[in-house]
């Protein structure tokens, strides 16, 4: 069975990524350069804060003299940080001092501007006195909520081959690019990556979203560089104030359509104007993955004779469920299941794996079960795992069966050119039959054709 491992990265490694000339483009922007300032390591943000005013390389040296003997592990990490983000510029003064750093100069000559006079955001909020009746935080927590648990039934349904409705095609695209499949004229199906997708925690997953969406920036002719900083930007707006949309560009408007697909933005319009107010999701997108992913209260109680309860009113919630469990009953806030072998097994050839179904089950468990140790019982997660391993019993090879050799001679040395080249799998020296692997079929044949002249 093949393995399938989503990856979901935050903003920092996406602005890594990027070239010199971008990233030089992006620290033009001082709420950027305060942004990355504040995703950076405890020790990176004061490498930065004391080099910011110093204009000379400094050598790696004195900076080393600045770390305490127990922290060289954070020391490294720090370094490497700010070199992958281009902060940090290596260069050689003499060979005395070794290696120096300095500070990249556009984000150097931006950040000092910053912290003394201040910036502007690039957008104030509307006056409330225009009319605008803005949602409660509590609203519009619950809107956020309830806009991306819809796109992930959304996702869910498409499983089943039904197409998904109000989803923008820049949307689709990103689906398609690893979650969905679609196949001659039937509807677009999930992939192994889509199902994996469903298990992750709501911070990944808009993590993996949102870095797939960057990804295809160009495809759609929008300045990767220009996206991210966009969406850095809304990290600094107020989560409940409305922003007028008439002063954004038409690329930005376009985005945030996108985005309030998924609940980062909620859209309004009256009567002259219209505007969009930010959610959680979006103004803590600047938060690194590890910081934002605050655990939430868990609902699912695990017993040994692999009956689940889950304590939900979610039928999003159900439905993850139904990936790898079997749905014997519903109540209005209770959901009976059971894991049995015939489900698992269904969920394996969709390409869930056994870590992914135990970590999904330790994340969500209820608090009354969280706090023991283990969180699911340990007689469920070995047989989840065993149930996994028996599909792994056998594994398919692509091989080449040969016989009829003119010689002993002729065999034993086509068994050993085999072996030299790793792909002999079967021998038989009696009957002098072997079986090699499909990718050193050719040069087997060659060797074979030189033996027999």
């Amino acid at each position: 069975m093949p393995q399938v491992k989503i990856i979901a990265k935050n903003f920092m490694d996406m602005v890594a990524s990027l070239t010199a000339i971008k990233l030089d483009k992006l620290y033009n922007n001082v709420f950027i350069c305060e942004a990355i300032l504040r995703s950076l390591p405890p020790l990176a943000k004061k490498y930065v804060l004391q080099l910011l005013f110093i204009d000379d390389p400094v050598p790696c040296t004195r900076i080393e003299e600045w770390v305490l003997p127990d922290g060289v592990s954070k020391h490294r990490v720090a370094i490497d940080r700010l070199i992958q983000l281009r902060i940090f510029t290596e260069t050689v003064v003499d060979r005395k001092e070794g290696t120096c750093y300095s500070l990249n100069p556009t984000f150097q000559k931006n950040l000092q501007k910053h912290i003394i006079s201040g910036g502007v955001l690039p957008r104030e909020p509307m006056n409330s006195n225009n009319g605008i009746k803005l949602p409660s935080l509590q609203e519009l927590e619950t809107y956020a909520l309830q806009q991306w648990e819809c796109f992930l039934l959304q996702l869910i349904n498409s499983g089943q081959g039904e197409k998904l409705t109000g989803i923008s095609s820049s949307m689709m695209k990103v689906f398609q690019r690893g979650l969905l499949s679609q196949r001659d004229r039937d509807g677009p199906r999930l992939t192994e990556s889509g199902f994996q997708f469903l298990l992750m925690d709501t911070n990944a997953q808009l993590w993996y979203i949102i870095r797939e969406y960057i990804s295809n920036a160009e495809e759609r002719d929008v300045d990767p560089a220009d996206l991210i900083s966009f969406l850095l930007e809304l990290s600094f707006h107020v989560t409940g104030e409305a922003y007028n949309l008439n002063t954004l560009t038409d690329v930005q408007r376009t985005t945030l359509k996108d985005l309030a697909d998924l609940g980062l933005v909620k859209l309004q319009q009256g009567r002259k104007d219209s505007w969009f107010i930010p959610t959680k999701l979006a103004t803590n997108l600047s938060v690194s993955l590890a910081d934002s992913s605050v655990r939430k209260e868990g609902y699912v109680m695990m017993e040994t004779n692999f009956r689940m309860y889950a304590y939900s009113t979610s039928k999003l919630q159900c439905e993850i469920l139904r990936l790898f469990a079997r749905i014997e009953y519903q109540l209005p806030n209770l959901i009976a299941c059971a894991v049995t072998k015939e489900s698992l097994y269904n969920a394996f050839d969709n390409g869930i794996t056994s870590d992914q179904i135990i970590t999904f089950l330790q994340q969500n468990s209820h608090p009354r079960c969280a706090d023991r140790v283990p969180s699911i019982p340990e007689n469920v997660t070995d047989q989840i795992r065993l149930w996994e391993s028996d599909l792994k019993r056998i594994e398919m090879t692509q091989a080449h069966f040969y016989d009829e050799f003119p010689s002993k001679d002729v065999f034993e040395g086509a068994c050993n050119f085999a072996r030299q080249w790793g792909g002999l799998l079967w021998e038989d020296s009696k009957r002098m039959r072997l079986v090699v692997k499909s990718e050193v079929h050719n040069q087997m044949r060659e060797y074979l054709h030189t033996q027999g002249k």
